[in-house]
């Protein structure tokens, strides 16, 4: 076995385990945070399969992106009805009491 062979076996069994514990994470926060870490594995798993561009944008994607947005979905959930925002509709009290 080459260097080479060896670093994908251990890429691929890296990616492959954190997959698993991706999926059986129960707590969204928590899941957002590995899943972070399985986009830096997937990453380093393309770097080591000599495609740095698909490196590059699983590293934007896959490591930053995603659980941004992941958490910041989540905030918003847990905000719920309490964050005071406008659904667009406004209130008659809002309107002056007229109906239009």
């Amino acid at each position: 076995m080459t260097v080479f062979t060896i670093l994908v076996v251990v890429a691929l069994t890296l990616v492959g385990a954190v997959g698993t514990v991706v999926v059986f994470t129960d707590e969204p926060q928590r899941q957002a945070v590995v899943l972070s870490v399985f986009g830096l594995l997937l990453t380093l798993l393309f770097f080591v399969l000599q495609a740095p561009d698909v490196a590059l944008s699983e590293l934007a994607v896959g490591m930053a992106l995603v659980p941004l947005m992941v958490m910041l979905t989540i905030r918003k959930i847990r905000a719920g009805g309490q964050s005071g925002g406008d659904s667009g509709g406004g209130s008659e009290k809002e309107s002056g009491g007229e109906v239009t």
